[in-house]
């Protein structure tokens, strides 16, 4: 018995101190995990493109999280000719309309970022656990028509 309690506290603190000491993951690599999910689970609404914004993205040292003081987190360095773009749009939900944006550097393949306008209608991907959680563009799916 004391042995099994021992054994569980030896894998639960090896485990914290692994999370604790481990590596911060890549921003898009998480993004990109977050659109896959959105993609395979959320559920489709209606919604309207507000505008297409373009911006110089230095890079960046953001503090880490509380539970990890003594870490610095460096924010990924824009691709290309340093412009983040971000397409900012807004759809409704049981009454509720939710105004958000998402980064598409790096998925301008997907789109026609010429042929974007305001007010242009799009089908926007949510989380229905969270409805606040969406995207307009995926890896393998787009919301612009």
């Amino acid at each position: 018995m004391v042995v099994g309690a021992a054994a569980i506290a030896g894998a639960v603190g090896a485990i914290a101190l692994r999370q604790y000491f481990q590596k911060p993951e890549n921003p898009e690599d998480e993004e990109r995990r977050r659109r896959s999910q959105l993609n395979q689970v959320g559920r489709i609404v209606e919604g309207l493109v507000v505008e297409l914004v373009e911006s110089q993205a230095p890079l960046a040292t953001v503090s880490a999280p509380a539970k990890f003081p003594h870490r610095k987190v460096t924010a990924s360095e824009p691709r290309g000719n340093g412009l983040r773009r971000l397409v900012r749009y807004s759809y409704s939900i049981a009454g509720v309309t939710y105004e958000t944006a998402q980064d598409v550097t790096g998925l301008e393949e997907r789109l026609c970022l010429e042929r974007i306008a305001s007010g242009q209608p799009a089908s926007v991907k949510y989380d229905p656990s969270n409805p606040s959680n969406s995207i307009l563009v995926a890896d393998d799916w787009s919301g612009l028509h």
